[in-house]
């Protein structure tokens, strides 16, 4: 008799054990149990930690709550200004009503991936193709708010969207590449010019100190001329300036000229004055004069 009670305690302790254990679960840090009993869903939602639920007639279905990363793949659509791009993107979310994300959907994680692609092709083609190369953030803010409006009925929340590549043909490559080779090219030639204009302001004024001191000018001219000595590698011909000698002759001090002499008058030349010759017209005509005597 006492054998046979010692055999039924043992037997109803291993039925509880084993029930106790059939209807032990565990719930981690980062997860929430939505408890599912005879399919109708219990208000209680179980925190993590240990937690028992009826064996065969609860269900336990774990939520993970941590921020997940879903990349979206590319899509290829046409922006607003005609050309054909192919835009990736990523998506965070996370679930923030476990009971949401069981109930209202079927699989959340797939939902918001279809919806992240739809949402992706229509903002290509509500955009042009600079705001998608250099205006980002707008549309990321704009994708964000198209995704997450229907995904708070799932109870999940996006927290974040990133347009992560932009795939553009090789013939826009090229064209961009050209435009931005023509603007460098136009913003070089500015810089110059305004150099070339402040260069001759510079040089108008140095011409107007110049012309003030002549020397100034001679002593630039031998500046230059040691500068390019210095280089060893021409033959330098100078001619020397005139300038310079007339500066060497104004800064030597000028001496008093000496008084001429003039020769004594014994040694003076004695010049006679002879009579005229007489020509032979002269003498003809005298002739002529006596015979008509």
């Amino acid at each position: 008799m006492v054998g046979e009670l010692v055999a039924a305690g043992v037997s109803v302790a291993s039925v509880g054990l084993v029930y106790v254990m059939a209807g032990a679960r565990v719930v981690k840090q980062y997860e929430r149990g939505v408890v599912l009993r005879l399919g109708r869903l219990r208000s209680e939602v179980r925190g993590p930690g240990f937690t028992m639920v009826v064996p065969f007639v609860d269900r336990l279905r774990k939520v993970n709550m941590q921020i997940v990363t879903m990349p979206v793949p590319a899509q290829e659509g046409i922006t607003r200004d005609n050309v054909t791009v192919r835009v990736d993107a990523v998506v965070y979310f996370k679930v923030v009503d476990a009971a949401d994300a069981v109930i209202q959907v079927e699989d959340y994680r797939f939902a918001v991936s279809q919806m992240a692609q739809t949402s992706l092709r229509s903002i290509i083609g509500k955009s042009d193709l600079d705001d998608l190369l250099s205006n980002r953030e707008k549309l990321n803010q704009g994708l964000e708010l198209m995704i997450d409006s229907p995904a708070m009925g799932w109870g999940v929340q996006i927290d974040r969207v990133e347009i992560k590549d932009v795939s553009l043909p090789e013939t826009m490559k090229r064209s961009m590449a050209r435009q931005a080779e023509a603007d460098r090219e136009r913003r070089a030639r500015v810089i110059n010019a305004d150099a070339e204009l402040q260069a001759s302001k510079k040089l108008a004024e140095a011409a107007g100190v110049m012309s003030e001191q002549p020397a100034a000018l001679q002593l630039r001219l031998l500046q230059t001329v040691v500068a390019v000595a210095a280089e060893k590698n021409s033959t330098l011909v100078l001619p020397f300036p005139v300038e310079l000698l007339r500066f060497l002759e104004r800064a030597q001090p000028s001496a008093p000229p000496a008084p001429e002499q003039s020769p004594p008058a014994a040694q003076q030349p004695v010049q006679e004055q002879l009579p005229p010759a007489e020509t032979p017209l002269d003498q003809g005509a005298e002739g002529s004069k006596t015979r008509q005597d």
